[in-house]
């Protein structure tokens, strides 16, 4: 895990979002970062590659299949996750509490 991963798993993983979240979850083909299953929502943090054309093709790719699966995916980059990880949380909280 990256340094974004674990800072964003300390955080999920102490229920501040007052919903269970797996790490490193199976889903289809893929492995997500970070998945509630009861929400049906899956977290993903990008480092710098994904800010290639070819990764990026492939996020999208990945972000569709995973929303056929009745999924709905956010994501964040590391750089997001470390220097606003309490705008991060509230963010997945919206999330979690509107749908």
């Amino acid at each position: 895990m990256t340094l974004a991963e674990r800072t964003l798993w300390e955080e999920l993983r102490n229920n501040k979002t007052g919903y269970k979240f797996r790490k490193q979850h199976p889903i289809g083909d893929y492995i997500a970062d970070f998945i509630c299953i009861e929400k049906r929502l899956v977290i993903e943090v990008d480092g710098g590659y994904h800010n290639s054309m070819e990764q990026q093709q492939d996020d999208e790719t990945r972000t569709t299949d995973i929303e056929k699966m009745g999924y709905t995916v956010i994501r964040f980059t590391n750089e997001e996750v470390i220097d606003n990880t309490n705008n991060i949380i509230e963010t997945i909280k919206k999330r979690l509490y509107n749908e």
